[in-house]
Parts: C-alpha cells; sequence; structure tokens
C-alpha cells in the first residue's frame, strides 16, 4: 500500500518550481523564487499557492496559483479577491492562474472578471488552463513533475502505457513516488478499476487517502448549501456522488440519482460513491443498487 504523503497543491509545485513558472505563465526566460504563504487575514486555502518570480523583462512579481478540481462560477471572483489581497500583502503585481482539473460541462469558463457600479470598474484578467485541454507529452517533455500524477486526465492520457509510463518515474523518485494515491485516483476516470489495481498493486481502498477523494466530498457539501439544502455529511455525499456519475458517465449516470437521493443512511452512500469512483459502468452502479 502507498505510504501516506504530503500530496498537497503545493508540495506538488514545489517539486520543480522553475519549470511550473515557465509552464503557466509562458514566459521562457522567468525563474521562481520562494513559494509565499498564502495566509491572509481573513482567508486560507490550501488549493492557491503562491510563488514569488522575476523575469529580465518584467522584473519581481508573484504567480497566484489556483487548482480547482471542477470550476464553479464563483471562480472569477475569488481570483481577483485573492490576486488583491496578495498584491496588498507582498506589494507586487500578480499574474493569477486558474488550473481546472475535471471538466464541466455546463458552464463557461471565462478567463476575466469585471464588475460596473454606476460607472466605477473592477477588472481582473487571468490565465485559464484546462488540464483535459493539456497535450500529455508535456510531463514527460519539459520535464515537469507537478503534472505527472494528472497524466490519466490529460488530453491523450488515457492510455494504459501511458500511465504506466508516468508510475515508474513517480516510482523512481523518492521525492515522487508518494504520488501514487493521486495518479491512481485519477487512472480510475479513464482505465478500468482491475487495471488500475493490477498497474498500482496495492488495495483500492487507499483512494479514500487522496487529497482529490477528499476533495470531491468537500465540494459536495459545498454544493449542497449553495443549493440551500440542509447541512451535512448524508447531503454532501449524495451532491458528490452526482458530480462523479455526471463527470465519469454523463447523463446515463445521473439518471441514477432518482434512486440514490432517496437513501439516507450515511454508510451507504459511502459505499455508492466509492462504487462510482471504481465502477468501469453504470450497469456496474445499477446493480450495486
Amino acid at each position: 500500500m502507498a505510504k501516506a504523503a504530503d500530496t498537497s497543491t503545493k508540495k506538488l509545485i514545489s517539486l520543480a518550481p522553475d519549470n511550473w513558472v515557465r509552464w503557466v505563465t509562458n514566459i521562457p526566460n522567468i525563474q521562481a523564487g520562494e513559494i509565499l504563504s498564502g495566509e491572509f487575514q481573513w482567508i486560507s486555502r490550501e488549493t492557491d499557492v503562491l510563488i514569488r518570480a522575476r523575469s529580465p523583462e518584467f522584473g519581481e512579481f508573484l504567480v497566484l496559483n489556483e487548482l480547482q478540481l471542477r470550476y464553479t462560477n464563483k471562480m472569477p471572483r475569488r481570483v481577483r479577491s485573492y490576486a488583491a489581497l496578495a498584491e496588498e500583502k507582498y506589494e507586487l503585481p500578480t499574474y493569477p492562474v486558474l488550473i481546472n482539473i475535471l471538466p464541466t460541462t455546463d458552464l463557461e469558463i471565462p478567463t476575466t472578471f469585471t464588475s460596473n457600479v454606476y460607472g466605477l470598474r473592477a477588472v481582473q484578467d487571468y490565465r485559464v488552463i484546462n488540464l483535459w485541454e493539456v497535450d500529455v507529452n508535456i510531463p514527460f517533455q519539459q520535464p515537469l513533475p507537478s503534472l505527472l500524477p494528472f497524466v490519466p486526465i490529460l488530453q491523450g492520457g488515457n492510455d494504459e502505457s501511458i500511465i504506466r509510463e508516468a508510475l515508474q518515474i513517480l516510482r523512481r523518485d523518492e521525492d515522487l513516488n508518494q504520488l501514487e494515491t493521486v495518479l491512481a485516483f485519477f487512472a480510475t476516470f479513464v482505465l478500468e478499476s482491475a487495471v488500475v489495481q493490477e498497474i498500482m498493486r496495492w488495495d483500492m481502498g487507499v483512494l479514500r487517502e487522496s487529497p482529490w477523494y477528499q476533495e470531491i466530498f468537500r465540494e459536495g457539501e459545498a454544493r449542497g448549501e449553495a443549493r440551500g439544502e440542509a447541512r451535512g455529511e448524508v447531503r454532501g455525499i449524495i451532491v458528490s456522488i452526482e458530480m462523479s456519475l455526471e463527470t465519469k458517465f454523463g447523463s446515463q449516470g445521473l439518471e441514477l440519482m432518482s434512486r440514490i437521493s432517496q437513501i439516507t443512511d450515511l454508510q451507504q452512500l459511502q459505499g455508492i460513491l466509492r462504487s462510482v469512483v471504481l465502477a468501469n459502468s453504470v450497469e456496474e452502479i445499477q446493480q450495486i443498487l
């Protein structure tokens, strides 16, 4: 079984910060400095990473990295707020980047936040990177080890041989081999669970240790609150199941929600969510139900 490890966003980016900032900014001669604290007076988020950077052309500035499991319509305002707080704290201009991990089909992803109150405008531009549009060869060629755990969901990454190659690179490096749980989690979106188990050579129950698996639970609870529904683990898991079904199986998966939404037993819902993550087809989930 893979050992517990720091697989946070900060850890991922710190693996190769120079290559990371070159990739997210498209500035070839940029150099990364220290990774700064993203804690501010009122807010702190684990998915935001601030890097002090410098280039001959633009001087010193901040690169704000926001990794989001799925895009929501709150993100433009959130990026604007975080960029402003970072500039105020460190007194440096900020280059914000929003990196979306899993696709959301029903929302358009803008690259600008704007507001206008009686002629007074606020504007915040930011770069958007959708991982499902990123060529799978980039992590191997640049190299960019921070992207290796996301290989299965990159463009062209749904190939067993490519996922095996990424896994071997992770296992050869002591600083990288702890990221197996992240790679395994995203591999379940594109490969049959039996294949993932054979590749990883450990119990798939370890997926529950993945920070992205836990993020699905947190995201479900947040969406439940946003819809005005009662807060609680049951409601959060039901929404998490709904999002996972949509991501893996589209409208066919969502057809199961009429039955799942009637379930109130917490342990049963947790089992259904694990089954959705590992299932290869809607039929498998139907049999469980």
